[in-house]
């Protein structure tokens, strides 16, 4: 179980997203097995957002590999009313973007390694504690 101080932590770190990339709605962390760590979420389930990330991404994967496009470097899920990115936060967590239409990938793409890291580190506190 996460220690309150951690999972407020992450959940800053997720919320700061929304300042950070512009178009982001919500956001999800979760294990790669798809059990929810942490969420900034509103309006979704973020239980269900973690389980179906967890699932995205393996497929994501399987595909790469198949097609030998070399490692999977994140999912992006474009639809009619927004769009979804779901990326790796090391081998153990998975981080799930929702945005508008507006989405700015571009600048998720640019602020992807630092929240990774940022993630990464407060997962790894956790874990040592």
């Amino acid at each position: 179980m996460h220690a309150p101080s951690s999972v407020t932590s992450l959940v800053d770190v997720l919320t700061s997203l929304r300042e950070r990339v512009m178009g982001t709605s919500e956001s999800v962390l979760s294990t790669a097995d798809g059990l929810l760590v942490a969420a900034d979420a509103d309006s979704v389930q973020p239980e269900a957002i973690a389980a179906l990330a967890a699932a995205t991404l393996g497929i994501g994967a399987r595909m790469a590999q198949q097609a030998e496009a070399g490692a999977l470097r994140d999912v992006v899920i474009r639809c009619g009313g927004g769009q979804i990115v779901v990326l790796a936060v090391g081998d153990r967590a998975l981080l799930s973007v929702l945005g508008d239409e507006g989405l700015d990938i571009a600048a998720l793409q640019r602020e992807a390694p630092a929240i990774v890291k940022e993630l990464s580190a407060l997962l790894a506190q956790d874990v040592s504690a």
